[in-house]
């Protein structure tokens, strides 16, 4: 598939998804969901993919959601659509490998909810981050009232979602939005550093590392527990397991070959 609004490249493990539609800050509509669906598909099942990073360059991530396209919907129309965000976004979450959002500029609205299907956000110092959604007489339709409360609690979720205020890096900080603040021209850089540490460690292990807790965080405590147990075990059946428990003894770096 050729991408029009989305840029993909891959290297060395690493494939950055680049957000491409500068002319309208990145705002996200049907095509750049789409695209994005099929890019994670596809990333999803490559061997030679190990993290991928989710960004939209140094001046903005995405300012939220095409309202041109929406403006006119009726309730029938929103409601028989397709929803190809959800579609995107469940395929980005639920990915079996890790996924890092570089955020700079606005990650706004869907753009914001698109950081929150990533497991480690990233984010430069001119970060703006917000869900302005109450502020055109709806709410966050695309998973923010769902994740943002399990990320940083129900009451600052609800502060920001009722508010539809922005908030900077330092805040995000704070509240555990983002795991780091960086300086902007670095971002890039350190997304980069961030997904080399995790392409040197087993892909099996990241893999149900990531299912651990994503399905846990589904089930109680004893259920999560039991089915973090059961991702344990399994792993005794792979040869990075082998490797790198003969690696710490013998205090050499460990060659994962991710099976």
């Amino acid at each position: 598939m050729v991408y029009e609004t989305i840029i993909v490249k891959i290297e060395e493990g690493i494939a950055t998804l680049t957000l491409n539609r500068p002319e309208v800050l990145n705002a996200l509509n049907d095509q750049v969901f789409n695209e994005l669906a099929e890019a994670a598909s596809k990333l999803a099942a490559d061997p030679s993919v190990r993290v991928v990073i989710i960004t939209g360059g140094e001046k903005v991530f995405a300012a939220g959601a095409d309202i041109a396209q929406m403006a006119n919907a009726s309730a029938v129309d929103v409601t028989i659509s397709d929803n190809p965000s959800h579609r995107a976004f469940q395929l980005i979450e639920t990915m079996p490998k890790p996924v890092i959002a570089a955020i700079a500029g606005y990650a706004l609205g869907g753009g914001c909810e698109l950081t929150l299907v990533a497991d480690i956000r990233i984010a430069a110092e001119n970060a703006l981050i917000g869900l302005p959604e109450i502020k055109l007489g709806i709410l966050p339709g695309a998973g923010g009232t769902q994740r943002l409360p399990r990320l940083i609690g129900q009451g600052r979720a609800k502060e920001l979602i009722f508010s539809g205020d922005f908030i900077k890096a330092d805040e995000a900080l704070r509240i555990g939005l983002v795991n780091k603040v960086v300086p902007t021209e670095q971002l890039a850089e350190e997304a980069q550093k961030m997904a080399k540490r995790f392409v040197a460690r087993g892909a099996v292990a990241l893999r149900l590392a990531k299912s651990a807790v994503n399905e846990g965080l589904r089930m109680d405590l004893e259920a999560g527990l039991q089915y973090e147990h059961q991702c344990f075990n399994l792993l005794f059946a792979t040869e990075d397991q082998k490797e790198g428990m003969r690696a710490f003894l013998e205090k050499r770096p460990a060659k994962f070959q991710g099976r």
